[in-house]
């Protein structure tokens, strides 16, 4: 755990040196969290310029509890490490389970190696940082009380794993009514049912409304198939098909396998257990987005603790004698798969798409540029770029202006979010255009501009 933890740290801390992290995800919560230790609760800068608080976008209240490690240690590497951190140490409760269901110290710790090496944790790990990826080894701990008839630890870690995000109330529905029908636990486990979706319900149609002005950016996600909650549903009984085609696509066929080689499919045989991670399958496949079908992405937060305690109990339904061998099988697979797709160098899955390899030149002119913008600055930048630049309270993304007072622009980093003008993608000629406005404006002074680097102030005396 100790040693996994310190290799995937590592590869953040390099990543994020090399400006291949970005505004968004860890610039969003690097400014939730310093907002949060300057007394403003969630605080963010939105896609189109406005302060909202982050529950408008998702419901993760558990940013807030790390504003005082924030205090202590005010680095984007301090939200790293609890997120890493947080993933070695779900090993523990995958080594419990295995210990208890499998009868073999041999083969629990088999089991917990497996969980490490599993491609799509260090994916996880290394895809710096989401409120949401936390709810992995809480998750894993949930179920591991539940075994155990422990309700109160089990609340505890239930509970906790609900603050990570609005849809994870439905993984604890879901593993509330497998508690109930699979383990003989009806009152307790139905009570678990209601209140995790009851969680998320009013969560998605309450709490994130109520923070937001207009429609919600992520309904274009399921546009094809109603886009909102009430859409979904109302499709869901006019044209079934049209919602049976659009999870059975090729890429979701092949999200799926991806999940599943590397524990050998072992979870289907603890069929209940492994259908506590449908409700979000179901959200993932259902999207219209690729990288909700993307292992690499944090969309697999509620499948993966599912997926390894599920393995759990399907070694246990195989001869006693047999299981520490079948668990050594899932080793090699899991590992062989890390070795193959996994996010550390040489892997094929590491690639530009998601950790961009700039020269040693354009680096350190990104360093350069940054280093340029006062810390109370309000700034424009582009994505990679804002992840260096989130401690502070107004931060708006290329190709919003807003107030800015600086514009910091990476000319190889096009890319604009999604609600922005023109919506989500690489917008070259966006860019150009952004650059020659600025360069009419007699109130923009280009105060720098190396290696396609470019950095503007705002002057009001020639304005």
């Amino acid at each position: 755990m100790a040693l996994w933890s310190l290799v995937m740290f590592e590869q953040v801390r390099s990543n994020h040196a090399d400006f291949s992290t970005a505004r968004f995800d860890l610039g969003n919560m690097v400014q939730a969290v310093w907002s949060t230790a300057e007394g403003r609760p969630l605080e963010s800068t939105g896609v189109t310029g406005e302060q909202m608080l982050r529950l408008a976008g998702h419901v993760d209240p558990i940013l807030a509890l790390l504003a005082p490690l924030w205090v202590v240690a005010p680095t984007p590497m301090t939200l790293v490490a609890v997120q890493v951190g947080a993933l070695a140490v779900g090993a523990l409760p995958a080594y419990w389970l295995g210990r208890k269901l499998l009868e073999s110290e041999a083969a629990a710790a088999l089991v917990a190696l497996a969980y490490l090496t599993y491609p799509w944790l260090a994916w996880s790990a290394v895809d710096a940082v989401h409120p949401v990826t936390l709810a992995i080894p809480l998750l894993l701990l949930a179920t591991w009380f539940l075994v155990g008839d422990r309700l109160w630890p089990f609340a505890v870690a239930a509970g906790l794993a609900l603050i990570c995000g609005e849809l994870i109330g439905f993984a604890v529905s879901a593993l509330g009514l497998w508690y109930a029908l699979a383990r003989g636990r009806r009152p307790a486990g139905f009570a678990i049912a209601f209140l995790g979706a009851a969680w998320s319900v009013v969560a998605i149609l309450v709490v994130m409304p109520a923070f937001r002005d207009g429609p919600s950016i992520f309904e274009g996600y399921y546009s094809s198939v109603g886009g909102s909650p009430g859409g979904i549903l109302r499709t869901l009984f006019t044209d079934p098909g049209a919602i049976l085609a659009q999870v059975t696509t090729a890429h979701d066929i092949a999200y799926v396998l991806l999940l599943s080689v590397p524990f050998a499919g072992l979870f289907l045989l603890a069929p209940a257990l492994a259908a506590v991670a449908l409700p979000q399958l179901f959200v993932n496949t259902l999207s219209g987005r690729d990288a909700l079908v993307d292992p690499r992405y944090h969309y697999v937060a509620a499948i993966l603790p599912v997926l390894v305690a599920a393995s759990v109990f399907g070694l246990a339904r195989l001869r006693r004698e047999r299981r520490t061998f079948a668990a050594g099988i899932v080793l090699a697979l899991s590992a062989s798969m890390l070795v193959l797709v996994g996010p550390l160098p040489g892997s094929r899955f590491a690639d530009e798409t998601r950790f961009p390899q700039a020269s040693a030149e354009h680096v350190a002119a990104l360093h350069a540029a940054v280093g340029l913008i006062p810390g109370d600055a309000r700034v424009t930048s582009t994505n990679h770029a804002g992840a260096h630049l989130a401690e502070r309270e107004f931060l708006y993304s290329f190709p919003v202006l807003g107030d800015a007072e600086w514009v910091v622009l990476d000319q190889r980093d096009a890319w604009t979010p999604p609600g922005t003008l023109g919506g989500e993608g690489v917008r070259p000629a966006l860019m150009e255009s952004l650059v020659a406005s600025l360069d009419r404006d007699p109130g923009w002074e280009r105060v720098f501009d190396r290696s396609d680097v470019l950095v503007f102030r705002r002057d009001a005396r020639r304005g």
